[in-house]
């Protein structure tokens, strides 16, 4: 479990950097559309090493598994190309407080009802004050 949540604890940590070099970005090249090319680019070829590494063959059942799950990339090139216009003229701060809030409610509700496979983890009063608890503290550091 330690593992598991260091591996998120960076990725989390990863968020705002991304956002902040992807703005700058968007900002010196005067795109913020053809950062997010430069970004999936970089990052499709770093997921095609971590592929051939760790097993490629997965790759031949893509074509068997149910279309929907595909949108996640559609929902990754949002998030991308939403935070790289957006933090230039919101902050990063901002932009990932109102990401941490999404993820937060979206979350509570993906583990509530199971959706798209997930294991059910309901929401109890005492999930929902954590998450409460969770976004109040987001919003409690940009109050300064």
């Amino acid at each position: 479990m330690l593992y598991y949540a260091l591996i998120m604890l960076a990725a989390g940590l990863g968020i705002p950097v991304l956002a902040a070099l992807n703005a700058a970005l968007g900002q010196t090249i005067g795109s913020p559309a053809a950062a997010g090319v430069v970004l999936f680019a970089v990052a499709f070829a770093a997921a095609i090493v971590f592929c051939l590494l760790t097993g490629p063959q997965a790759l031949s059942l893509v074509s068997s598994a149910p279309k929907h799950l595909l949108l996640a990339g559609l929902l990754v090139a949002f998030y991308v190309l939403s935070i790289t216009h957006v933090a230039p003229h919101f902050g990063v701060g901002n932009a990932v407080f109102f990401v941490l809030l999404g993820q937060l409610v979206s979350a509570a509700a993906i583990d509530h009802f199971g959706l798209f496979g997930a294991q059910v983890s309901p929401l109890t009063m005492m999930r929902a004050t954590g998450v409460s608890v969770m976004a109040l503290g987001v919003w409690i550091t940009q109050l300064a």
